[in-house]
């Protein structure tokens, strides 16, 4: 048997039922033959075979070759399937949520150059290397919280990574158990039915093995990822005492049986979250028997039983069943072409929708911001209105982003994605209009600066003209018209009334013209080189000491902010916990 043959399986397996049926529409075809035979009544039984020509013979053929066009049809709708091919998905049903320990021990020194940063290192890999499906980032330690939720953007959550440090946790601890809880209610308020939970941490309990298997009969699978050594290394605790953490493979082992996971010690390359499947969602959410094979979907070849069946049709032009037969040779030609194309004939609108998406989120990936704002273009649902916000506001487009998140918001009321993006770019907005306005005035000042700049050469220039101020040459036969644009020099020279009379004698005259260009050189070194220009004047000076001034208190201000990436995290979690305590939770 060929190979082909033995994996020959129905995709549609119920509709071959429809072949018990075939009995009785030959007990039906029987007993009308019967009666639609008028020459039986007057015809012996056994003369009518030879007084009809060919007449039992083509009828019990015609009701062969319609049994086999309906057993044809039947196999048909059945979805015969003998191959498989690639399916890429948009979205994979296999949502993750890293749990970190955030608790004292994260501090120790065993894994150099601590635990922490090797953790930070390990989440940043994953969160560039997976491949798809939405993550989420939750820090525990007396008490779980999330530092982001659910999305489709891992850089969104990449961001958070250098604030996570044991001193944003209000109460510390251990409790993997409240983590594991967290994280599946976390994808149950997503509305995903199942996905995967990591735990980055050293040990785990008995309460929180127990947590991983309730959230694994809840379709939550969970697993760990090792931090630290079998020796350890000691660590201070936020009181001041001295600790020693060591890593408790056993335990973790122990939990991610619990959780029908998988459990892996922390690496230096990427081993480590391959073995865990978390690269690849739909791995992930497969198991260990099954890893490679269901990225495969089987085909529906049940479309080669149409040109036999067609060719049956043929045969059914008698007796006005021609209308019949040509709606079978239309309707091939089109099945093609639609398989042929996008399938769109062969798809209800909700896979054609989820095709458009699966669209706009491989050009967003590639960064292909218009194409994937287009794709999402048109499609009434929150996610799509997310998505085609994400598009825009890298597009910087932020007022259309910013109606495209109230429109996720409007159907999806208190989607935390839409919120907390929506603020990003809300600020981005904020940010984008100051600039603007900043580079208008720099353009504005430096208009001024470059027209008073103009007017100083200008004003240089006459000063050249006229070697001293306010006294004209007595040689120069045109002073007088040059006098008359400056009313300054034309006010001193009526003063003066008559021009000093010049010397008669050579060495007078001589004596004259030395002291007339020492006077220019004494003029000229008082006057400003060319290219430097004069000194700022009055408003020029206020206008540079306001700016100086306002530059000096922005400074001072921005000392006296706290250099503190994770204080936004730290009042965060402070109030959600005293929430809790207060509602006894």
């Amino acid at each position: 048997m060929s190979p082909a043959f033995a994996s020959l399986h129905f995709l549609r397996p119920h509709w071959l039922w429809a072949l018990l049926a075939l009995p009785l529409l030959w007990w039906w075809w029987h007993a009308r033959q019967r009666r639609a035979s008028a020459w039986r009544e007057a015809v012996d039984a056994h003369l009518l075979p030879h007084l009809l020509e060919h007449g039992g013979r083509s009828a019990r053929g015609a009701w062969w070759l319609g049994a086999l066009g309906y057993a044809l049809a039947v196999f048909a709708l059945a979805g015969p399937s003998w191959r498989q091919d690639e399916q890429p998905l948009w979205r994979t049903q296999a949502p993750l949520v890293v749990a970190l320990d955030l608790s004292g021990a994260i501090a120790a020194g065993d894994l150099p150059p601590s635990r922490l940063l090797q953790a930070r290192a390990k989440l940043a890999s994953l969160l560039r290397e997976r491949r798809g499906g939405q993550v989420a980032l939750v820090v525990y330690a007396g008490d779980a919280f999330t530092v982001a939720p659910l999305t489709d953007d891992a850089d969104n959550v990449a961001l958070f990574l250098d604030a996570l440090e044991p001193s944003v946790m209000p109460v510390d601890g251990q409790d993997a158990a409240r983590a594991i809880e967290w994280s599946a209610r976390l994808m149950r308020r997503a509305g995903f039915p199942r996905g995967e939970i990591l735990l980055l941490t050293d040990q785990a309990d008995a309460a929180a093995r127990a947590a991983a298997a309730k959230a694994a009969g809840a379709g939550f699978h969970v697993s760990a990822l090792g931090l630290g050594t079998a020796d350890g290394a000691v660590y201070r605790t936020a009181d001041g005492r001295i600790g020693r953490a060591r890593l408790d493979a056993a335990s973790l082992r122990a939990l991610a049986l619990a959780g029908h996971g998988r459990y892996a010690p922390l690496t230096a390359d990427d081993g480590d979250l391959r073995a865990l499947g978390v690269l690849d969602p739909q791995q992930a959410v497969l198991g260990e028997g099954a890893q490679g094979k269901r990225r495969l979907a089987w085909r529906d070849e049940g479309y080669w039983l149409l040109p036999p069946l067609m060719l049956l049709g043929l045969l059914a032009f008698r007796r006005g069943s021609a209308v019949a037969a040509l709606a079978l040779c239309v309707l091939l030609p089109l099945s093609q072409s639609a398989r042929a194309a996008d399938g769109s004939l062969w798809r209800r609108p909700d896979q054609q929708r989820h095709a458009r998406i699966a669209k706009g989120a491989e050009a967003y990936r590639k960064g292909d911001f218009a194409t994937a704002e287009r794709a999402f273009s048109g499609i009434d649902s929150p996610d799509a209105f997310y998505n085609r916000g994400n598009a825009l506001a890298k597009q910087g487009r932020y007022d259309e982003a910013i109606a495209a998140y109230d429109e996720a918001l409007q159907r999806r009321p208190g989607m935390e994605d839409a919120i907390a993006n929506r603020r990003a770019v809300e600020a981005a907005r904020k940010r984008q209009t100051q600039d603007q306005q900043d580079r208008k005035n720099q353009k504005n000042r430096r208009q001024d600066d470059s027209g008073q700049n103009r007017q100083r050469e200008q004003g240089q220039g006459n000063q050249d003209e006229s070697p001293v101020q306010g006294q004209q040459d007595p040689s120069d036969p045109q002073s007088d018209d040059r006098s008359k644009g400056r009313p300054q020099a034309r006010s001193q020279q009526q003063d003066r009334q008559d021009p000093p009379p010049k010397p008669q004698d050579p060495q007078d005259q001589q004596a004259a013209d030395a002291a007339q260009r020492e006077r220019m050189r004494q003029a000229k070194q008082q006057q400003p080189k060319a290219g430097e220009g004069e000194p700022p004047g009055e408003r020029q000076q206020a206008e540079t000491a306001q700016q100086r001034e306002r530059q000096q208190a922005t400074e001072a201000w921005l000392r006296r902010v706290p250099d503190d990436p994770g204080g936004l995290l730290r009042a965060k979690f402070r109030i959600e916990y005293a929430r809790r305590q207060r509602e006894g939770r």
